[in-house]
């Protein structure tokens, strides 16, 4: 590490240890600037550049993990959460729950308790496969060899939503899919919770052509975080939707096609069938 890169590590080392103590009062970008004695906008592109995510970013993360920690140990009310965390009122809390978790956070606290989830099992070229959606889109579609641990697996996620296994019009066009139909893709809705460094990834994925593929670092250029090809690979590996976000079309730099969470033989008769159906 060269001389000036360790000063600016310290220095950024410094403002994550100031944004930890202090996040409870919300500090500006320009409070946090200068307590490293730099402009805001030096300070912005610095710590963007090593943290990986903007401070602002970096203060939603912290201010949002205390958040569930407080809701998760029901000893707290919404409103109490949002002033614990330093947050101005529920509005707020609400706001950033939605941006991150991508949902609210009574959800959240209670489990999904306030959702409704229909979910239903089709066959695919690939093998059984799990599909649920709330009234909002897609939540969650996995490959499932077994459909009691597949709906267990869905369970864990939402632990108090009220489910109810129906195949509805959501499901039906997200389906589509495996019918070589692409016509209605635009009509497929999905709701997804997930941080924005996850959602960015899952967003890049949708935009892989039909029969292409692409690399880890080439996703991580996309998004313009060129060192961040491992937390590319722990986003993809986190992806909720099986196939419809075609992170099967990721492989290595070196032409392997690496790991997949419903198994690599399957990712590889998924390429496979993508490659044999652009040639018709």
């Amino acid at each position: 590490m060269k001389g000036n890169d360790h000063f600016n590590y310290e220095r950024i080392a410094k403002a994550i240890e100031y944004i930890t103590t202090n996040y409870k009062d919300q500090p500006n970008l320009d409070e946090v600037a200068a307590n490293v004695f730099l402009s805001p906008a030096h300070f912005q592109r610095l710590f963007s550049e090593w943290a990986g995510t903007s401070p602002k970013k970096f203060l939603q993360y912290l201010s949002i993990s205390h958040a569930k920690k407080l809701l998760k140990e029901n000893q707290s009310t919404i409103f109490d959460t949002a002033i614990e965390t330093g947050l101005s009122g529920t509005g707020r809390l609400h706001d950033l729950f939605i941006s991150i978790e991508g949902m609210t956070p009574a959800e959240y606290k209670y489990g999904g308790r306030d959702l409704s989830i229909n979910y239903s099992f089709a066959e695919t070229p690939f093998g059984n496969i799990i599909v649920a959606s709330t009234p909002k889109g897609i939540c969650h579609m996995a490959f499932a060899e077994n459909e009691m641990d597949a709906f267990a697996m869905l369970k864990k996620q939402f632990p108090n939503a009220f489910f109810q296994q129906k195949l509805d019009i959501i499901q039906q066009r997200a389906l589509f899919i495996f019918q070589y139909d692409w016509s209605k893709l635009q009509e497929v809705k999905l709701h997804l919770k997930g941080t924005p460094f996850q959602l960015k990834v899952w967003e890049t994925l949708l935009k892989i052509p039909l029969g292409q593929l692409t690399t880890y670092g080439e996703i991580a250029n996309h998004i313009h975080q060129p060192g961040a090809s491992r937390a590319v690979g722990t986003a993809i590996g986190s992806n909720p939707v099986a196939y419809l976000i075609p992170c099967h079309r990721v492989i290595q730099s070196s032409g392997h096609f690496g790991g997949y969470m419903w198994g690599p033989v399957r990712k590889a008769a998924i390429i496979g069938y993508e490659a044999a159906n652009m040639e018709r």
